[in-house]
């Protein structure tokens, strides 16, 4: 019976379409140990826990390895392609889910939040009350966005036409800008910016993009949200600036290493809202990405090619393993 192995559980809407086509085993542990063991006589591999390059070598049954929501930096490609495995994802389905997250903690850095509820508890209503004099509209200011892919549109999306932002962006593709979105390059952007919002991938050209001279640009009470991944950001260099009041906050999602320890200096900041890497998780999202990945499992199963493949140069090589593959 075919193996579907899944690093998490999936939605019940998603094991239910899995339900006839083979036998779903989720891991159990999430080591390089543990995942290449379990992988061994798996046809399908169902992705939302970095996979070791190892783990395909010693498979000899896998078909494809299936992204449980867009970014493949979970997977390794290069060790896929080798080996004759597809790689699919399931774009876009996550993005309404993290544009609103970021909104949500856009207004509760202006609005100053963390502290307003921290002293209306300890000291008291009016202690809670006199942060108001403090705190800010969203209307009005500019909000830069960098990386225009789904969840950047859809962030952009929301800032101009729910909240009568300014909307600024830099991107690397292309393709026309969006309505009331303008674009500008990336140090232009975090000079005029009042609200970085990092949406884009994890790639060579990324990594460090927001580094001490980037940060040092930014108007000193600008907030940085990444809602992208952890390393986009120099965080010796943002924690930095935070000690020294340079920047008005953070919001982060992504860290360079995960789980964030608990003593991390990030923690510290009353200006700085810490999130366990759950931006793009909701009942509806989680719905959307595992009837996706679902999806696109029994599209392989029944030896087609997924709808969303990312490495297409392996298809000969994967027709080549599994013949009858159209």
């Amino acid at each position: 019976m075919r193996k579907i192995l899944s690093t998490h559980p999936l939605h019940p809407r998603a094991t239910a379409m899995l339900g006839g086509a083979g036998r779903l085993a989720i891991a159990t542990a999430l080591d390089a140990r543990t995942l290449t063991a379990e992988a061994t006589d798996a046809d399908i591999v169902i992705v939302r826990a970095p996979l070791p390059p190892d783990l395909f070598a010693g498979a000899a049954n896998l078909r494809a390895a299936i992204r449980h929501g867009a970014g493949l930096d979970m997977i390794p490609v290069d060790a896929a392609t080798a080996a004759g495995v597809l790689v699919a994802n399931v774009p876009a389905v996550n993005a309404r889910s993290v544009a609103e997250h970021v909104m949500f903690v856009a207004l509760a850095l202006l609005r100053r939040f963390r502290m307003m509820d921290r002293d209306l508890r300890a000291n008291g209503w009016l202690a809670g009350r006199e942060h108001a004099n403090s705190t800010s509209e969203l209307a009005g200011k500019t909000m830069g966005i960098v990386g225009l892919g789904a969840v950047g549109q859809a962030v952009g999306h929301i800032a101009a036409h729910g909240f009568d932002l300014n909307v600024i962006a830099t991107t690397r593709s292309l393709r026309p800008a969006p309505e009331r979105v303008g674009f500008l390059s990336i140090d232009a952007l975090v000079e005029q910016s009042d609200i970085i919002v990092l949406c884009c991938p994890l790639t060579e050209e990324t990594r460090g993009l927001i580094s001490r001279e980037r940060i040092a640009r930014m108007k000193p009470n600008a907030l940085l949200i990444n809602v992208s991944r952890g390393p986009v950001v120099d965080d010796d260099a943002l924690i930095e600036a935070l000690r020294n009041g340079r920047i008005g906050g953070a919001a982060l999602d992504v860290f360079a290493s995960q789980p964030l320890p608990p003593t991390h200096p990030y923690f510290g900041f009353d200006n700085v809202i810490v999130t366990p890497h759950m931006a793009g998780i909701t009942e509806e999202s989680m719905m959307r990405m595992g009837v996706g990945a679902a999806g696109e499992a029994l599209l392989v199963l029944a030896n087609k090619l997924p709808v969303n493949l990312r490495n297409p140069e392996v298809i000969e090589h994967y027709r080549r393993r599994f013949p009858t593959s159209d």
